[in-house]
């Protein structure tokens, strides 16, 4: 039963992306081959059951927002239609997410532990721009991440961060980790 729920999960996922599925036929006139959608009574259950998807697929696209979001898709016909209008609305036009990825990538370039913040506090702001990143297309590997966290540190941590670096690989070292030790060490020093 899992599998066919993924499978048609991925059919109708494939109707929002590539669009509406279409019956069509090839009439041959002569030599000249054309290719024409099928009318309804040429329907076979096939034909039938993939024309539901895409009514699902619409359904789920429009049951999944509010009044607001429904105004601006209501003259949609098709779920791809639907999906692409939403996505130029909350994702915007290329230019815009590239406009998005520059301006994000220069907080992550510019980010400072600010004075008097706790690990906690500036972990949040830290992630909410790597995350940000990642979904603009653009994500930071760990390791990265980590030396970002070593260089924003204040001086006072400087012991730490060597008994860090002597203990672990820190291309390794993942996240949570790096986090963790640093929020021991600081209720420590309290």
């Amino acid at each position: 039963m899992l599998d066919y729920i993924n499978a048609e999960d991925t059919e109708l996922w494939d109707i929002i992306l590539d669009g509406t599925y279409i019956p069509i036929k090839e009439v041959k006139d002569g030599e000249l081959t054309t290719i024409v959608v099928k009318i309804r009574k040429e329907y076979n259950e096939k034909y039938r059951k993939n024309i539901e998807k895409n009514y699902k697929t619409e359904k789920i696209l429009v049951c999944g927002i509010g009044a607001d979001e429904y105004n601006r898709i209501s003259a949609c016909e098709t779920a791809k239609e639907i999906w692409d209008c939403l996505q130029t609305a909350h994702e915007g036009t290329k230019r815009v997410t590239e406009s998005k990825v520059d301006m994000v990538t220069t907080q992550y370039e510019n980010f400072i532990m600010k004075e008097g913040e706790t690990i906690f506090y500036m972990n949040s702001r830290f992630t909410s721009i790597t995350n940000e990143l990642t979904c603009l297309g653009e994500p930071i590997p760990v390791s990265k991440q980590v030396r970002k966290i070593f260089k924003v540190l204040p001086k006072s941590w400087e012991s730490k961060m060597d008994s860090i670096t002597e203990a672990k690989d820190l291309m390794t070292l993942p996240m949570d980790e790096l986090i963790g030790n640093l929020q021991t060490y600081e209720l420590n020093k309290i």
